[in-house]
C-alpha cells in the first residue's frame, strides 16, 4: 500500500506519525496530503504555499494520470517526480489520496 493509502486508513496520530518520520528526512522541506479534488487535507507548509503547491501538482497529477492510462489502459500512475535545480518534488498518488514530498536535493551531497 501506498502512504497516501495507508494515511487514509490509519488513525490522525498514525498519519502524524507518518508525517513526522518524512519530515525527519535530511532536505525534506514539505509534505502536503491532499485529495484527488486537490483539496488540502494535511500539510506542513505554510497556507500560502500549500495554495501554491496543491493547485499546480493536482493539475500536474492529474494529467500525468491520464498519460500513464492513455498509453496503457492496464496501467496506473504510482510515482510522479519531478527535479529541478532546486527541488525535487515526489507525487504518490492514491484512489483518494495524493502525498507530495517535497525536498532539497542537494541536502546531504558533498559539495
Amino acid at each position: 500500500a501506498t502512504m497516501a493509502a495507508a494515511a487514509a486508513t490509519n488513525s490522525a496520530s498514525e498519519v502524524e506519525e507518518t508525517l513526522a518520520r518524512i519530515r525527519s528526512h535530511n532536505g525534506v522541506e514539505g509534505v502536503i496530503i491532499m485529495n484527488r479534488e486537490g483539496a488540502t487535507l494535511q500539510t506542513t507548509l505554510s497556507e500560502e504555499q500549500t495554495a501554491e503547491h496543491a493547485a499546480v501538482l493536482s493539475q500536474l497529477t492529474s494529467r500525468a494520470s491520464n498519460l500513464v492510462r492513455d498509453l496503457d489502459p492496464t496501467d496506473e500512475l504510482s510515482m510522479l517526480r519531478v527535479r529541478s535545480r532546486n527541488r525535487e518534488i515526489m507525487i504518490a498518488p492514491d484512489k483518494e489520496f495524493i502525498l507530495i514530498v517535497i525536498q532539497n536535493p542537494h541536502i546531504g551531497e558533498s559539495s
